[in-house]
């Protein structure tokens, strides 16, 4: 008969615990690597509101006056402004409105809204445009149930590139578009350095994604052009325009903001 091995202690556990959770805790000491720590230039700071305009933005239209714009042919008699909305005054021979500042590099809010009564279909049911430089085209238009070319529709380059999805609301609603807009840049003897870029968001959604623009979208004369018309030089900074279309779309809350960003300046 063999022997029964003796009990093990019920305190060798708990023992062996308390000796291991009684040892100090050793941490290395992290390491800071000043190298990648960038301390200045510290960021301007601006109020940013909720809902609101942020402090360095210049207010194009707050609905109460037109200060800011001017019809694009002296002879016109210029758009209205109804419950607080610049509205659209479609004339015989279509004038656009232009502010009187100058931009080039610039972030743009605005609110639109297409004609609650729907008339027309195509590139006749409720089209505008926004006008970077006078030159540059995001497409408005009524794009609910409204087939057309899709580099033609709603939050379109102009003939350029077509919008990434479809956000539009329905005709009568006010929607909202949110443009970074970056002018080309020109060297001194005209030719291009960099070409226009643009990102925008309709409704709160991504609609172009920082896309290269070819040039100019095609416009006025040159609308029925076989090919889309190059650059030429200009100058770093000109007028916003919005388009008269022969249709009553209406704006309200225009805002923007000068940028400032690295790469090359642009030409005087």
């Amino acid at each position: 008969m063999f022997p029964l091995p003796a009990p093990r202690s019920r305190f060798i556990l708990p023992a062996l615990f308390l000796a291991v959770t009684a040892a100090p805790c050793v941490h290395a000491a992290a390491p800071i690597d000043a190298a990648t720590e960038v301390w200045t230039p510290v960021p301007p700071v601006i109020n940013a509101p909720a809902n609101g305009v942020p402090s360095d933005a210049i207010v194009l239209f707050d609905g109460k006056n037109l200060n800011e714009w001017e019809p694009l042919r002296p002879d016109a008699p210029g758009w209205k402004i109804e419950e607080g909305a610049m509205v659209v005054v479609p004339q015989p021979t279509p004038c656009d409105e232009r502010t009187k500042r100058v931009f080039g590099d610039l972030q743009l809010h605005l609110e639109f809204r297409e004609p609650a009564v729907v008339k027309g279909d195509g590139q006749s049911r409720g089209n505008s445009g926004v006008f970077f430089m006078g030159l540059y085209e995001l497409q408005i238009l009524d794009s609910v149930n409204n087939p057309t070319y899709v580099n033609g529709q709603a939050a379109a380059v102009y003939k350029e590139h077509a919008p990434l999805v479809n956000a539009s609301r329905a005709p009568g609603e006010w929607q909202t578009y949110d443009v970074v807009f970056i002018a080309p840049r020109f060297a001194a003897d005209g030719k291009l350095l960099s070409p226009a870029r643009l990102t925008a968001f309709h409704n709160g959604v991504l609609v172009q994604h920082d896309v290269a623009l070819t040039g100019p979208t095609p416009n006025g004369p040159t609308f029925h052009m076989a090919t889309l018309p190059p650059y030429t030089a200009h100058a770093a900074k000109l007028p916003l325009s919005l388009q008269d279309h022969r249709s009553p779309v209406a704006f309200r809350n225009i805002w923007v903001r000068d940028l400032t960003l690295p790469g090359p300046a642009a030409q005087p």
